[in-house]
C-alpha cells in the first residue's frame, strides 16, 4: 500500500526538492534521467512540500521548475498499479479510489497554497506532467515543450483533472479533443488555447519564469494571496465538484484488462489491442 505516514524524504530517493531563493520557493522536479516521470512516492513528496510551503511567511511566490530535456513525461508506464494491490477487483478498484482520492488531496494542498505558483516548462510535458503543469496558477513555456494527455490511449482515464482544468481553460470541446485523441499541442498552441500564458526561447525560459515569480513577490503578501484566492473561489468550484467522479472513473480504468494492455504495449512499444474489459 501506500505509505501515507511517513514524513521524511531518505537521500537518494528524491522526486522533488525545494530551495528558498529571495522570497521564491523554488521546487524542482529531480529525476532527469526519469524525465521526472510521476509516482505515488512523487506525490506523497508534493504534499509535504506544499505544507511546508503554506506556513513559509519567507516564501512569497513559488517557481515550479524541472531539471533536464523534460518537464514530465507522465507515468511510468513499465509500473502498472504500482503500489495498489487487493484480494478481488472489487477490492483493487476500492483501494484505487481511495488512493486517488488520497492524491487528488495532495494535489489540492499543493494547487491551494495561498502563494502563487508560476510554472516553467520545458520538452515533454505529457499525462500526468500536463495535469500538474494546469495546477499552477501561471505557465510559462519553451518554446520546445510539448503537451499531451495520451492516458486514452493506455486504456486509463485522465486521474488527476487535467481535463478539467483544460475545459474549464479553453472549452469543452478542446478538452475532449485533447483527452479523446491523447494529440500532443505545442507550446505555440497552447498559448493560443490560454493554456499557457507566455512562450520563451529555450534558453530564456528559466530567467523569464524566474522574472514573473519575482515581480509577484515584491507585491503585498496579503493581496497576492487575496486576489489568489478570489479568482480561485471562482473559477474552481466546478473542478472540485468534479473530482471525486474523475476519481471513480480512474479507479475503474486503472483496474481494467484495457489498462494492463495499454501498459504492456507502451512498455513493448507497439499499438494497444483494447477489448473493453
Amino acid at each position: 500500500m501506500i505509505d501515507t505516514t511517513r514524513t521524511d524524504i531518505p537521500e537518494g530517493e528524491e522526486r522533488l526538492r525545494l530551495d528558498i531563493e529571495d522570497g521564491i520557493g523554488v521546487l524542482t522536479l529531480c529525476r532527469p534521467a526519469k524525465l521526472n516521470a510521476w509516482s505515488w512516492e512523487s506525490t506523497r513528496q508534493l504534499g509535504l512540500f506544499a505544507d511546508r510551503i503554506r506556513f513559509d511567511p519567507s516564501i512569497r511566490a513559488v517557481l515550479l521548475r524541472a531539471e533536464g530535456r523534460a518537464f514530465c513525461a507522465g507515468i511510468d508506464v513499465s509500473a502498472p498499479g504500482g503500489a495498489i494491490t487487493g484480494r478481488s477487483g472489487s477490492e483493487r478498484a476500492r483501494a484505487f479510489y481511495e488512493g486517488i482520492r488520497w492524491a487528488h488531496e495532495r494535489f489540492a494542498a499543493f494547487s491551494r497554497l495561498p502563494q502563487p505558483v508560476v510554472a516553467a516548462v520545458q520538452g515533454y510535458c505529457l499525462g500526468f506532467g500536463f495535469e500538474l503543469a494546469l495546477m499552477a496558477d501561471i505557465r510559462i513555456a519553451a518554446r520546445d515543450a510539448v503537451f499531451a494527455l495520451p492516458e486514452a490511449q493506455l486504456g486509463l482515464a485522465v486521474d488527476a483533472g487535467g481535463d478539467l482544468r483544460i475545459a474549464r481553460e479553453a472549452g469543452a470541446g478542446w478538452a475532449k479533443y485533447l483527452a479523446l485523441t491523447g494529440r500532443r499541442l505545442d507550446a505555440g498552441t497552447a498559448e493560443r488555447l490560454h493554456l499557457v500564458q507566455l512562450v520563451a526561447a529555450e534558453a530564456e525560459l528559466e530567467a523569464t519564469a524566474r522574472a514573473v515569480a519575482a515581480e509577484i513577490a515584491v507585491n503585498a503578501p496579503l493581496a497576492v494571496q487575496g486576489v489568489k484566492h478570489d479568482i480561485d473561489a471562482y473559477a474552481e468550484a466546478p473542478v472540485t465538484a468534479a473530482l471525486d467522479r474523475v476519481a471513480l472513473s480512474a479507479a475503474l480504468t486503472l483496474t481494467s484488462d484495457d489498462a494492463e494492455e495499454g501498459y504492456a504495449a507502451g512498455g513493448a512499444r507497439r499499438a494497444p489491442r483494447f477489448e473493453g474489459k
